[in-house]
């Protein structure tokens, strides 16, 4: 009897639960056909334009590729970074602070003397081509002339790099700063800005330099020899670096090298 009573009470619970599974299934299936199907294809282009948007594709993803390079070598970037690294080699620090904390200080510096560029681009080029009131020639063209503009501001007392890469392309000499091709700007932009900041460099040597010559002078005379003079100046280095507000002397001349400060 006891076993006829379970029996009958597990065909009912299975009877039970199949509806339930049935629908559970039903609802799965459902929620399956709602998945997106993403096709991909290899085939033979169509026509010249479909030609031309795989070409336009592979050069997005070069710039895109490539965008490290431009923020490093087409802004204010070089110059801060390079900067930077001179003040950790003259006050002979080799751990402190690490290279990873000086390029996010000049990242961040970048952005803010670079604020009013991005910002025009942003206006000009990003959003008149998001809401499709311009074309993508247009649109690079409005992306081009502020940074153009910002290269040509830094080199307007100096134009001798702008010359010498006119003269390595054989192009005749320019009636203005437009008729100078982005080609030769931009690494006649490179070239202006490694020989800015090695001055600024060799300017930031040679206090420190001098109180490196002046622990040396009184080691020697004490005949101390053994003892290296760096353990012994940087300490001094420090000390003087502090007590002159170093890094906001070189952050305060270095944003006001870039003009427009």
């Amino acid at each position: 009897m006891k076993r006829s009573v379970l029996l009958f009470f597990i065909l009912a619970l299975c009877a039970g639960l199949a509806p339930v599974q049935l629908h559970a299934q039903e609802v799965q299936g459902e929620q399956a056909l709602r998945i997106p199907f993403v096709d991909l294809q290899i085939r033979e282009p169509e026509g010249n334009q479909e030609v031309a948007l795989s070409l336009q594709l592979l050069l997005i993803l070069a710039v895109l590729s490539l965008a490290p390079s431009i923020v490093i070598l087409m802004t204010a970037f070089l110059r801060i970074s390079i900067v930077l690294d001179f003040v950790k080699r003259a006050l002979s620090l080799q751990q402190v602070p690490p290279n990873q904390v000086l390029m996010g200080i000049a990242l961040f510096m970048t952005v803010f003397i670079m604020w009013p560029t991005i910002m025009s681009i942003y206006d000009n080029a990003y959003v008149p081509f998001s809401e499709g009131e311009i074309g993508i020639e247009e649109a690079y063209g409005n992306f081009e002339r502020p940074m153009r503009l910002f290269m040509f501001r830094q080199m307007r007392s100096n134009p001798s790099s702008i010359a010498l890469f006119m003269r390595m392309s054989d192009l005749p000499r320019p009636n203005s700063l437009a008729d100078v091709p982005t080609r030769v700007l931009i690494p006649a932009f490179i070239l202006h800005e490694l020989t800015v900041a090695f001055k600024i460099g060799i300017l930031l040597f040679i206090p420190f330099i001098i109180v490196d010559m002046v622990v040396a002078s009184i080691l020697m005379s004490m005949g101390m020899i053994m003892l290296p003079p760096v353990m012994i100046s940087l300490p001094f280095k420090l000390i003087l670096f502090v007590l002159v507000d170093g890094w906001g002397l070189i952050t305060q001349q270095l944003v006001a090298s870039f003009g427009g400060f």
